[in-house]
């Protein structure tokens, strides 16, 4: 059975990003459905995958990352509106038994994501 995870990357301070909160969404139609809530870890990281086994289907889903709050908790002096704050990551998944690894590249100015294993 697959399993989805993710983490964060800090390209301002490179660095792992410690304490962005996040949250996970599966998207059917109009409907947005909360599956978990949490925060990165030392390493960036989740302590334990996001869904795996059976809580993996194929479907659509949006991955929540409070990044601004980050940057702010570091210091880091933002423009009011901050130009990067939440970022809403939707993707697919096609097949429930692979591994699905979507991280976060960030910075107050840009970020990124890549599919990973």
């Amino acid at each position: 059975m697959g399993k989805l995870s993710t983490h964060v990357l800090d390209t301002v301070h490179g660095v792992p990003a410690q304490g962005v909160a996040l949250e996970l969404y599966r998207l059917d139609g109009d409907t947005r459905t909360l599956l978990a809530q949490t925060a990165t870890n030392h390493d960036g990281r989740c302590d334990a995958p996001l869904l795996s086994g059976d809580a993996l289907v194929k479907g659509t889903y949006e991955l929540v990352f409070h990044a601004g709050d980050y940057f702010a908790a570091k210091g880091v002096d933002l423009p009011e509106p901050r130009f990067v704050d939440v970022v809403v990551l939707r993707f697919g998944v096609a097949n429930p038994e692979q591994n699905y690894h979507v991280p976060l590249v960030v910075t107050p100015w840009t970020w990124s994501t890549y599919r990973g294993s």
